[in-house]
């Protein structure tokens, strides 16, 4: 049996038009892994190349999010149409399976690394079902994932590597809370390491969801790959600025940066989203803290509360700009289904689009995908957009850059803040306004 595994892309910014900064779709390598020595094996990645539909394979397995669940739409009907399975799942599938469930012939539900050779062997017989629902266990036990699939793609020079799953927070946007159930699974530290090690990874991305929120977790891996000498980033809570010791075993093991959730400087809207961690919280000191340890910060910034006016975005980016953040991301507030925030607007009528933004065909990347309390949609959109291009614009990434202590600390670190500050001034033009799905 021939399997083909795809990751879909989010949208095409041009007819022809690939991704030039695309990073390493892990959980494929982690299913090509799973995968029988005796089933044959493909890797697409939608983003960086073409998906060649006329190779012949007997089984296709696609992982949605939301933002690509219209192209994935479109990659199963066309496999389908030739008269091949699919089986979809990954975050969007399982937050609505039902929708998921008219375009494929199979839908994994959860976790799909303890049901995948199921899937695999009931696909050789013939006898495959149509929903499969795998719970939440420690990622990748026993297993590394098969890099070679990624061999001959053009991605940016960082390798993501898993230690846990899930967060144990609770905020009403946010759809990995919904998926994972507020529960945080974690992978075998000995595991971690022997892959690292083994496959030589130096330069790294935890894609964890929340990596510092079990601080005797995290504080176990730093001291078991601290002597792998690697160069690592990952997600983390401000409140680890609060303990010293915590800090420095994280960067000596190789820490050279954190996306940190501070999603908004309102108190009122910290309440209303359940970012409770960040209530009452001194910015100032903690980035000061962040600062003194020459940790590069990549600030999330969520946009569209009820309490967000055109005003109150502005400032928000002048306040990101004069912190002098590695990074920032604006995201505009997106109601992702089955998540607390999709349901109260749901209640009050407030979502566009028909409440179903992710394959409408009207939808255009960043755009708002409902009614906001004090602007219009469409300001909504055009603040965010200018607070991505005020930020990313040569000035402020100029001014951003001229800080001794984090970006300008070593040459490392000052190619790091380079590069990626160049893919994200530059992908944020292309992908703005772009119709989501590539058929």
């Amino acid at each position: 049996m021939k399997v083909t595994l795809i990751r879909p892309c989010i949208g095409r910014p041009a007819p022809g038009k690939f991704e030039k900064g695309a990073i390493e779709p892990l959980t494929l390598a982690v299913l090509g892994a799973l995968t029988p020595p005796d089933v044959e094996i493909e890797m697409f990645d939608d983003r960086v190349e073409p998906v060649p539909f006329d190779r012949s394979t007997d089984l296709v397995g696609i992982t949605t999010e939301s933002f690509t669940a219209a192209r994935a739409y479109e990659i199963a009907a066309e496999y389908r149409r030739r008269g091949v399975r699919v089986v979809l799942g990954g975050m969007h599938a399982s937050l609505v399976p039902a929708e998921a469930a008219r375009h494929a012939d199979a839908v994994v539900v959860g976790d799909a690394e303890p049901v995948w050779t199921r899937v695999l062997d009931d696909a050789r017989r013939g006898k495959l079902k149509r929903r499969y629902r795998g719970e939440p266990a420690p990622p990748q036990a026993g297993l590394f994932p098969r890099r070679d699939l990624f061999a001959g793609k053009r991605y940016l020079p960082v390798r993501l590597v898993q230690f846990s799953r899930g967060c144990p927070h609770a905020c009403t946007f946010c759809a990995p809370a919904v998926y994972f159930d507020r529960r945080q699974v974690f992978r075998r530290l000995d595991e971690v390491v022997r892959e690292l090690d083994e496959q030589r990874l130096k330069t790294v991305m935890f894609v964890d969801d929340n990596l510092t929120a079990n601080r005797q977790a995290a504080l176990e891996l730093f001291a078991a790959i601290a002597p792998l000498k690697i160069r690592w980033a990952s997600q983390g809570g401000l409140d680890m600025a609060e303990d010293p010791a915590f800090m420095d075993a994280m960067m000596r093991s190789g820490c050279v940066g954190h996306l940190v959730g501070v999603e908004s400087l309102e108190a009122e809207t910290l309440a209303a989203m359940g970012k409770v961690k960040n209530l009452g919280v001194d910015y100032a000191r903690r980035f000061e803290v962040f600062r003194d340890f020459g940790m590069q910060l990549w600030a999330a910034l969520t946009i569209g509360h009820d309490t967000d006016t055109v005003e109150s975005i502005e400032r928000l980016c002048d306040w990101a700009i004069d912190r002098k953040f590695a990074f920032a991301a604006f995201n505009l507030l997106m109601p992702y289904p089955a998540t607390p925030f999709y349901r109260q607007l749901a209640r009050r009528r407030r979502l566009l689009f028909d409440g179903r933004w992710w394959d409408h065909p009207d939808y255009r990347y960043n755009h708002a995908a409902y009614v906001p309390a004090r602007m219009t949609a469409d300001e909504l959109t055009t603040a965010c957009f200018r607070a991505w291009e005020r930020f990313y614009s040569w000035p402020s990434i100029a001014r951003r850059a001229l800080d001794p202590r984090t970006h300008l600390r070593t040459p490392f670190k000052f190619a790091l803040y380079a590069l990626y500050n160049y893919v994200f001034h530059r992908e944020m033009f292309l992908m703005q306004d772009m119709r989501l799905g590539a058929g």
